[in-house]
This record gives C-alpha cells, structure tokens and sequence, in this order.
C-alpha cells in the first residue's frame, strides 16, 4: 500500500475530534435527564428509595431524575434492559440483592451480574424480616416451629419469586429448624406480601424495608429478625438467633448500576453525587423510616463487595442444595 500523508493527516485528525468530542461529552455530563430503572412496581418499598434518591440527585447535578419502573421476571427485565443501554451514565439502574447476587447464584440469567455491569454506588441495607399473617397461632419464630412440628402439616411461605431474598432466608430457616415450608413464588415483593396478609399464604421473609408498613399497622406480625441484631425501628422483636435459630442472617442491600463499560469519569461522578446525597440527614431519615440503613461505599470497596457477594450466594445454594422451582 503506498504510504499517503494526506490521508494519515485526515486519519489522525478524525480521531482528535473524536477524543475532544468524548472528552467534551464527559466534562458536559450530566445535560440532559437521568433515568433510574427500578425491577419493581410503582409504589413499593424500591420505587419509594429510587425516587427519595432521585429527586436529591437532581437537585445537585440540575438535571431531571426519571424513574422507570420495569417489573416483572424477578428482576431480569429491568436488568437486561440496563444491559443494553447505552454506557453513557444516563441510564442506571436500582438492583439488589436478587437482581445481582442471589438470582444467578441460583440459576442460568440472559445476563452476567458482573460482566454486563458497573456497580455505581451502595444506597443501604435493610434486614430480613420473619412476619406471619395475624391469623396464625405462634406470636414468635420459635412458636412457629413448635407449631409446625405438632401439627405435622406444612405452613405456606410467600416469596417474591425463586432466586429472591425471601426464597432464601425461607429456605435457610427450613434447614436450620428442620420444618416443612411449602414454597408460593409470586412475581414481586407486592402480590407476596398482598396474599400473605389476605391469608392465601401464611409466612414471608420480606426485608424490614418492605414489610414495616404492614407491621406497624397490624396487618402482619413480626415473628423474628434474620439478622445479626435487632432493629431500631421494632426494638422489641428479637432475632432468629436469639430464639435459638442460628445461621438465618439475610441482610439485603440495593445499590446503583450503570451498564458495562460506562467512563470511568462518570462512574466517580455519579458516585460522588449519590455518596453525598446519602449524607444528608434528610435523605437518610427517609430510608431510614422505611426500615433502609444507609450505607456508603467508593467504586473499587463496590467492585470488591460484588465479588465477595457472587461468591457467598453461589455457596448457599450449594449448601442448602437449593433449586429454581
């Protein structure tokens, strides 16, 4: 190929332009709206956390904070629809413990918790909690299984589909009492929760996040914490551990997404933005009321989080030899 420094110039020059027009596009970031993906329905306990976050974030980068949400499929939709977003950080997403650590532990996904994602930010933690419908006779855990046991005949449990926080902490309390639980998968935390307290289904594991509402307003009663200590917010329930269920200890964190391969600069941004939103007493006691302990992390405590996570879940499920129904 004869050598022609025109076109090398012309090369060259294209190339410059696409830096500086990159590196234009990053130093501009964010003009335009934000969209917040959230793998649940409107009005739940994530939707309430995305858009108390949301809106604190735009009013410090003074753009539009959208929140979308995209149900169904224990996560997956919402999930692979981040995945094929454009890595330009306008579009993230509110997983959790299922959407990225719990459900591929346990099976086959069309997407790779890590390798089609960048952990963004930590937004908290909130623990499991153990709530009955008000109907059943036993007022604890350790009442549950002795009237389980008497009574030779299985309780039903609700969870927000195979592959979620409840599903597991269920099935880590049937290993570790030895009762018979009759697994009910529902698409999502609300149905769940809906029939448990209609009475269609009797036990849940919902986080403390999601069920606070309905304990505190009698529809549910909380039977134990499957945590390491009790809540501030239901002081007087004790933990599985206290009633002398150990190895029970599910706690759920959420956490922002951004597609793989978004810049590096955006990623410290957002993080930057999201660990200081979170600093705000305000914000927190928003979260906080709801039964989410805030938490903050930088990009590489996050990457190593991640890692740790996949790691743990996928052990479980060897352990507990649990399956997709």
């Amino acid at each position: 190929m004869q050598f022609n420094p025109k076109r090398l110039a012309s090369t060259a020059a294209i190339a410059i332009a696409a830096a500086l027009a990159s590196a234009a596009a990053l130093a501009a970031y964010p003009d335009k709206a934000i969209t917040i993906v959230v793998p649940t329905a409107a009005g739940g306990a994530n939707d309430a956390m995305a858009r108390t976050i949301g809106q604190a974030m735009s009013q410090v980068l003074k753009q539009p904070v959208i929140v979308d949400n995209k149900a169904g499929a224990n996560g997956a939709i919402a999930s692979e629809a981040v995945m094929r977003a454009p890595a330009d950080g306008y579009t993230l997403m509110l997983g959790y413990i299922a959407t990225h650590a719990m459900n591929p532990a346990l099976q086959k996904l069309r997407y790779d918790p890590v390798k089609d994602f960048e952990p963004v930010a930590m937004v908290g933690s909130s623990a499991t909690l153990m709530v009955a419908n008000p109907k059943v006779k036993a007022n604890s855990a350790k009442e549950l299984v002795a009237l389980v046991k008497a009574s030779k005949s299985p309780l039903s449990y609700a969870s927000a589909g195979n592959g979620t926080a409840p599903h597991f902490a269920a099935e880590m309390f049937k290993l570790s009492t030895g009762v018979d639980l009759l697994h009910v998968p529902y698409k999502g935390s609300a149905p769940a929760v809906t029939d448990t307290i209609g009475g269609q289904t009797e036990v849940m594991f919902p986080s403390l996040f999601t069920a606070i509402p309905y304990v505190k307003s009698g529809k549910l009663k909380a039977m134990g914490v499957a945590g390491s200590k009790r809540s501030e917010l239901l002081p007087d329930v004790p933990t599985l551990k206290e009633q002398g269920i150990a190895d029970v200890d599910v706690s759920q964190w959420y956490a922002i997404f951004a597609p793989a391969k978004t810049p590096r600069p955006v990623l410290e941004q957002l993080n930057k933005v999201i660990n200081e939103v979170l600093a705000d007493k305000a914000v927190a006691k928003r979260l906080e009321d709801h039964g989410a302990e805030v938490e903050t992390m930088g990009l590489e405590q996050m990457r190593s989080f991640m890692a740790n996570e996949q790691v743990k879940w996928k052990q479980v499920v060897q352990a507990a030899r649990l399956k997709a129904d």
